[in-house]
């Protein structure tokens, strides 16, 4: 185990990026499967080796930019996904809105009738029925 520590001294490791190309790896190996198509066997084998040379690479500030990058694109797209995950999952206790002037998501508790929304980013109201 020492000559594994000694052998990983000073390279990069692991990240977000470096998880993120190996999960794009099975769903293809996992398409290819499925449907029967090998080239997508042999395209998986990409991200695969991109993530080892990635983790075993000693230019660990190129490796950070490349992964600060990714965050940058992934970070939007994750947090629409666990906004819309939260609505699905609180959609029995509350109705969600778009704000007409600002377009900002406002939450309001279901089963009130008619009621008159105040938009808590742009101070904009409206009526709407819960």
């Amino acid at each position: 185990m020492n000559w594994l520590q000694r052998f990983m001294a000073g390279r990069y490791g692991s990240d977000q990026l470096n998880f993120a190309l190996l999960v794009l790896c099975l769903l293809l190996s996992l398409i290819s499967q499925i449907t029967g198509l090998y080239v997508l066997l042999l395209i998986s084998y990409l991200p695969l080796l991109f993530a080892i040379f990635r983790m075993f690479s000693r230019n660990i500030y190129k490796r950070r930019a490349e992964n600060a990058w990714f965050l940058k694109l992934w970070t939007p797209v994750k947090t629409w996904f666990v906004q819309k995950f939260t609505m699905l999952r609180q959609s029995k206790q509350y109705r969600f809105f778009r704000c007409p002037s600002c377009r900002a998501t406002v939450r309001v508790p279901r089963g009130k009738g008619k009621i008159q929304i105040r938009c808590p980013h742009c101070g904009n109201t409206f009526l709407k029925k819960s």
